[in-house]
């Protein structure tokens, strides 16, 4: 199980955006079952293998207010059994098929997915269809998991000031917006979840008509229908389910800085993390121009801010750029570097404002713009080889807004974007008052927090 979360530690994408390239990919079907379950097919005959992937769309950014990390603690909870299908059944049925399986938790969904043979795809889905209507819960099942989910936040967070430095970030750049608590949750919320958030949780958005299921692999649409209906199909609607209204991010005014200083920090680094729109929000092409001025500036060792503080300055040993694109709602570009021995903060930080006005002032070049294209689009060409890869694309798209035809337009839309485009998304997100700098340092000992 896993919690698709943006890294605390510069340098590291979202989990979630990995591979935010979307494909063109293999001819998609879609169809939409009597209980409103949405299910995708993906067909990919090079192996007798296929990858099931359940959507729901609620994530941390759907959670009521004091109630942080009930959406990752039931990811956890969903694999304690049901009555049918007592805990660890399901585990124990994937592992003795062969096959692989895992859960992640991000902002806008929850997604629980295995691996297996083609001809245990019934197996699979006839248990996550148990599990979408039966899921049992005691105290006794519950509260043990809440310590577990405690003592991953002291391992991953409170452990780590990297990952607390990405916590507050967040925090300042999303003042109104739920994007801006961690998707594992806050320690003194997590505390008071128990059983009665887990199951209002569960019944509220745990029902077909919330859900998408995805299907990759050596399968036909009319077999997954069949399947679908037979498993799936019998699970009823226990909830209805409107749009996700969510509170808005006003307009930022006011450039902000954090700083996390601690004795166990080894390598200093700054991150500068701007409110940027989503391909959901966005208007024209501008989340187009977003995630070809990210490769421009930090996409790779050619890229205009690791060229400049690696490689001309000799200022960081390490620098680059990122867009978190694929949400509901607002997202966040973000610039970082880390400095060699000896180098100060300060250096990097006026190093990056020289190429962010570099940009926004000319904008790209020629061999810039087409050199980014050609990555991004390469990079969905090569998602192709990953039955999962294709499947999370695709789940991740339309639990968020997107459409099959928003995914299969992709690469086209990408080569349509032109130097002017991209230059005003920089002059547009890049703005220091539309950001958050954020610097981690290292501290004495004695200043540290017992």
């Amino acid at each position: 199980m896993a919690e698709a979360t943006p890294a605390g530690a510069p340098g590291l994408k979202p989990a979630e955006i990995v591979g935010t390239g979307r494909s063109a990919g293999p001819e998609v079907t879609t169809f939409t079952l009597a209980n409103g379950l949405q299910v995708v097919v993906i067909p990919d005959r090079r192996a007798p293998v296929v990858t099931h992937m359940i959507w729901y769309k609620v994530g941390s950014a759907d959670e009521s207010r004091g109630e942080s990390g009930i959406a990752h603690f039931l990811e956890h909870l969903m694999f304690k059994g049901t009555e049918k299908n007592p805990a660890g059944a399901f585990s124990h049925a994937v592992a003795e098929l062969g096959g692989q399986e895992n859960a992640f938790t991000s902002y806008d969904y929850t997604s629980y997915f295995q691996r297996v043979a083609r001809e245990h795809l019934k197996t699979v889905m006839a248990f996550e269809a148990d599990r979408m209507e039966g899921l049992q819960l005691t105290d006794d099942v519950v509260d043990p998991e809440r310590d577990v989910i405690l003592e991953e936040r002291r391992s991953r967070v409170e452990g780590d000031p990297g990952a607390q430095l990405g916590e507050a970030v967040a925090a300042a750049l999303f003042v109104n917006h739920p994007y801006g608590a961690p998707i594992i949750g806050w320690e003194h919320e997590i505390e008071k979840l128990d059983r009665r958030h887990a199951i209002a949780f569960y019944d509220r958005f745990y029902t077909p008509n919330n859900a998408i299921l995805v299907v990759a692999g050596d399968v036909g649409a009319d077999e997954v229908r069949a399947l679908a209906e037979e498993t799936y199909g019998k699970v009823a609607r226990r909830a209805e389910t409107g749009a996700r209204l969510r509170p808005r991010e006003p307009e930022p005014r006011a450039a902000r800085r954090v700083q996390l200083s601690d004795p166990r920090v080894t390598q200093p680094s700054i991150q500068r993390n701007y409110l940027a729109p989503s391909y959901e929000t966005a208007e024209g092409d501008r989340a187009y121009a977003l995630d070809l001025l990210s490769q421009i500036m930090g996409g790779g060792t050619t890229a205009r801010v690791y060229r400049a503080l690696v490689v001309d300055k000799a200022i960081a040993a390490n620098a680059g750029a990122w867009y978190h694109g694929d949400a509901l709602d607002d997202g966040r570009f973000a610039i970082y570097a880390v400095p060699r021995d000896g180098r100060a903060l300060i250096e990097l930080e006026a190093a990056i404002d020289e190429e962010i006005a570099k940009i926004a002032a000319d904008g790209p070049t020629a061999s810039e713009l087409e050199r980014a294209k050609t990555r991004l689009v390469a990079d969905t060409i090569y998602a192709q080889d990953s039955q999962a890869t294709l499947a999370r694309i695709y789940g991740a798209s339309l639990a968020t807004g997107g459409t099959i035809e928003d995914v299969r337009e992709w690469p086209s839309r990408i080569r349509a974007v032109s130097a002017e485009s991209v230059r005003d998304a920089a002059r547009e997100v890049l703005d220091k008052r539309r950001s958050v700098t954020g610097e981690l340092v290292a501290a004495p000992a004695a200043a540290s927090r017992p």
